[in-house]
Formats: structure tokens, sequence, C-alpha cells
């Protein structure tokens, strides 16, 4: 056993601890989450890696416009940073937003290893964080939505934060409505209850709404629907969604002031795999099951293409 591999395995079960037996205190959300976080801060990396599968296809399928300004909500540990690689230089300003204290902490030090002067952190409520109406290009939420109790408030503060074209980008767990929409994976109840269960005892909070909100209220672009392997649970595999949009330049909602309900999200169309799709499968619609975790394919509204990675 290598001086490596230890040092892993010692990380890896001070974050299991944390995960199974030891309880989050506070009295409020911000107090929650650093009780559950200060502890496995300078593991949370090492271990999430190989949890959270949809941060990678996320990061990959984005542009950084020259100049623009990208907000990150619920940032942690600022990995996203790294992720970005070297377009992250051409943008004029990046905002971490996150609620732990602790977290931001790992993050600066990440920023500074990067020299990153064009970073700035907030530990603020990503419902209350404000740069003006209409001012920021990107907003991404990479497992952080789970985890915001006012999620809803969080996705139309940061709706209101883009400009008209702007780019929402969003991973997180989740599991399907017992009716999802026509095109999007349906789950069964036995998936849907357990994984609710499983990760509500950490106060991350699956649902399927948070697809159907983002489809209400930004046109989407790309959507991933797929699976992932959870660390030391080898038969186990999580459903994990990436969905990117775009504030619409002309509002496609209809105000609630007017008739107090939004419109139906926009058709999912039946997408052509290419030849290189698992035989017998050579139709599907927008946002099947990856048959693998590690088989990651994209498919785009635009395009009609997939892209198998």
């Amino acid at each position: 056993m290598t001086p490596l591999f230890k040092t892993q395995m010692l990380a890896d079960l001070k974050v299991l601890r944390r995960l199974l037996v030891s309880p989050i205190q506070g009295g409020t959300h911000a107090e929650r989450l650093e009780s559950f976080y200060a502890p496995q801060a300078e593991y949370y990396d090492e271990f999430r890696e190989r949890l959270l599968h949809g941060r990678r296809p996320l990061m990959q399928q984005l542009e950084f416009p020259k100049n623009g300004v990208w907000v990150d909500i619920g940032a942690g540990t600022g990995v996203n940073l790294r992720l970005a690689g070297n377009r992250i230089f051409g943008l004029k300003e990046v905002h971490l937003v996150d609620l732990s204290n602790s977290l931001l902490t790992v993050a600066r030090r990440s920023a500074e290893n990067l020299r990153l002067g064009h970073v700035h952190f907030h530990l603020q409520d990503a419902c209350d964080f404000d740069l003006g109406d209409e001012s920021v290009d990107l907003v991404t939420f990479s497992y952080s939505l789970t985890m915001i109790p006012d999620w809803f408030d969080a996705l139309l503060n940061a709706k209101r934060l883009l400009k008209p074209g702007g780019v929402i980008a969003v991973t997180d767990f989740y599991v399907s409505r017992k009716y999802p929409d026509n095109g999007l994976c349906k789950h069964g109840w036995l998936k849907r209850t357990f994984w609710q269960s499983w990760f509500a005892a950490d106060n991350v909070f699956l649902t399927g709404d948070h697809l159907a909100m983002l489809q209400r209220h930004f046109s989407p672009t790309s959507i991933l629907e797929c699976q992932g392997k959870v660390p030391f649970l080898p038969l186990m595999k999580v459903p994990f969604f990436v969905f990117l949009g775009a504030k619409e330049t002309t509002e496609r909602q209809s105000h609630v002031g007017d008739d107090h309900k939004l419109t139906s999200p926009t058709p999912i169309p039946t997408l052509l795999l290419n030849k290189t799709a698992e035989p017998g499968r050579e139709r599907e619609s927008l946002g099947v099951e990856c048959p693998k975790p590690d088989r990651t394919f994209l498919l785009y509204r635009k395009t009609a293409s997939v892209l198998w990675k």
C-alpha cells in the first residue's frame, strides 16, 4: 500500500464519517452548511471528483465570452476555475458565490495558485446576490441547486442577472417527476424514493422540478440525463443532469400578473443518433440515460447531433 493510497483512504474515511454519522448542526442554512463542510473542506475535491460526474461535461460545453462576466453560484472550493482552463483568462470578471466560508477559503487559495486576479469571492446567499440587472453573461450552478432551500428564487435571481441571450448552465443530482415532460427520462418509484431519502440525510434534496423550471424560464440548447458511479457503492448509480440554456431576448413566458401561469416548456424534438450509438438504438429522444457512466453523450436541440466523449 503506497503512501499516496493511504493518504487518499484516510481522506475518504474522514469524508465518509462526515457524510454518514456526523450530525449537521446550526440554526440557519449558512450555519448548517458550515457545520457540514468545514471538517471536510480540505478533502472535498478528491472525494467529489468521483461522485460529481456532471461537472466536466458542463464545463466542456461552455463558451466563455471575451471580456464577459461569469457568476458561479454555490462555487464551493472553486474547482470550476481549474476546469475552465485557459478560457478563464479571457473573462473580465469571475464571481464565486457560496455560503460556506471554509469552502471559499479553499477557493481563494486555488485562485491564488492559478494567478487569477479577476476572481471575486462572495460569502452570500444565492437568492440575494446582486451585480445589477442584466449585467452577467454566464451563470453556473454546479451541484448547488439541490442544496439551496429556495432554489426557485435562486434561479429567478440568476435570470434577472443574465443579459438577454446570456447562458445558464446547471448540473446536479436529480430524480425524474412521476410523469416527466415528453422526451425526458422516467425513473421508477424505487429509484426516486431511494435517492431522495439517501441524499436528504445531508440536506441535499433531489427533485424533478429543477429541469421543469429551467425549461420554462430558459430556452434549452443542451440537455443531458445520465447516471454516475458512487464511491464505495460499486453497484449503485445516481442520476444526474446537465442543462444549458439561454435567457431569451423576447420573453416566452406570460407575466404572472396577466394569467397567473407559465406557458409549457419548449417542445423537445426527437433527434437522430449517429452510427456510434448502441446497435438497435437508431432513434432516441432528447434526454436518454447514458448506457455507461463513462460514455457520455450530449444531445443538442439546435444541431440535432450527438457527440460521444
